[in-house]
């Protein structure tokens, strides 16, 4: 197999595409770097400055390479600023996809593992969520990836598999680490390094201590899911949709005390509004991806704040 990873430079990207050479699979890098970095990118490499929406590019790369399979992970996942750039969001998530799908047509590619989020389920119904549960999402990010899948249910002869992330945290090495400024953990982290305080968004929410409950889980578990995942269309015809968590909820204040006994330094914060189209909770269901796959993710809360700590150089913001 030659993977074509896209969006293969930006945080979880990188990851896969280094536990995809670990395990001795050829990998080509498609990236626009508007959130990636090159410098994730592993001497020897094949990579391709370019977007994944563009049909002559991606034609380009399939048949240049002969990639025989895609990890597709290029995309946009900011919910607050879904809400401002609503057909950005749709471009970026299900029209690039799209394209990525006809190209592999064109070329007779046929195995596709798929970015996709939790974002998809909206609220709900349960202490934890199932593959099988209503896909009702709040906002036009989640609506965006449900939209995606859909795409790529209703491709011809593609064996598929997408993995719904839950929230991806930690770091596989420090040149791989998460340099974003809206995930939780890197925000948490620059406020113990540098005493600016953290804007929790939403403290009386309807969890045991008002914070959001999120199923965070290492990124290298997701990277690891990815080669579960590519395995299975390989070997067989794949159609299926499978969770990314660990089933464990942590809140807000579970992340921000780890990162506390962690660094040793408090972290000042500040109270404010939830986010819109945000659920109080959401957790991961996940016996169907460990029955099926053999998959389970391996790294606790504490693994992945440390693993971010020491990834993250001390002058970063």
């Amino acid at each position: 197999m030659t993977w074509l990873v896209t969006g293969g430079a930006g945080y979880i990207g990188a990851h896969v595409t280094a536990a995809l050479l670990t395990a001795g699979e050829p990998v080509v890098i498609l990236d626009d770097l508007s959130t990636g970095d090159a410098r994730r990118v592993p001497a020897g490499v094949p990579f391709l400055l370019g977007d994944a929406g563009d049909p002559a590019t991606v034609r380009d790369v399939l048949h240049r390479h002969c990639i025989t399979g895609v990890m597709h992970l290029a995309g946009s996942k900011s919910v607050p600023d879904s809400w401002e750039k609503p057909q950005w969001y749709h471009r970026q998530n299900v029209t690039v996809v799209e394209t990525v799908l006809g190209a592999m047509a064109e070329a007779g590619v046929t195995r596709l593992v798929f970015s996709s989020s939790a974002a998809v389920y909206g609220l709900p119904g349960s202490d934890s969520v199932a593959e099988d549960a209503p896909a009702r999402p709040l906002n036009p990010y989640g609506h965006s990836k449900l939209d995606a899948e859909r795409a790529v249910a209703n491709s011809p002869g593609v064996s598929w598999i997408a993995l719904r992330y839950f929230n991806a945290v930690g770091a596989g090495a420090p040149h791989l680490a998460d340099h974003g400024t809206t995930n939780l953990l890197p925000r948490v982290l620059h406020a113990a390094r540098t005493g600016e305080p953290l804007t929790v968004t939403g403290t009386d929410l309807p969890t045991p201590d008002g914070t959001a409950i999120r199923d965070y889980v290492h990124v290298a578990d997701i990277a690891a899911a990815h080669l579960a995942a590519g395995a299975a269309v390989t070997t067989g015809r794949r159609a299926r949709v499978y969770n990314a968590g660990t089933g464990t909820g942590h809140s807000v204040l579970d992340v921000i005390h780890a990162a506390e006994r962690m660094t040793a330094a408090s972290v000042p914060r500040l109270a404010g509004p939830p986010r819109p189209g945000d659920p109080a909770a959401v957790v991961a269901d996940v016996r169907r991806i460990e029955a099926e796959l053999g998959w389970r993710a391996r790294h606790t809360l504490d693994d992945a704040v440390r693993s971010a700590w020491l990834g993250v150089p001390s002058n970063s913001g």
